[in-house]
């Protein structure tokens, strides 16, 4: 059976795993290209920065979704939390 192009969209629309510094570009970048073909897919930031560090380098702003490396399986991505001021 063969999916719609609509269908096999809207499934892909869930979620980015990016690092927030990367060589090249930055995972707000890669967000922001990804953006106009999947504009309803969610972003989980990881970087071994703190996010304080990360929000006071203007990296990131308040409000996404990030987890600090190095993570464990106790203290992995469904342990990410978003980002405070």
């Amino acid at each position: 059976m063969t999916r719609s192009p609509d269908r096999a969209t809207r499934r892909n629309d869930r979620f980015l795993v990016t690092d927030v510094v990367m060589p090249g570009m930055s995972g707000r970048r890669s967000r922001r290209c990804s953006r106009p073909a999947h504009p309803k897919m969610k972003t989980l930031y990881l970087s071994g920065y703190t996010d304080e560090s990360i929000v006071r380098h203007g990296m990131l702003e308040v409000g996404v979704a990030f987890l600090q490396k190095p993570f464990t399986a106790r203290r992995s991505p469904e342990s990410a939390r978003v980002i405070d001021s």
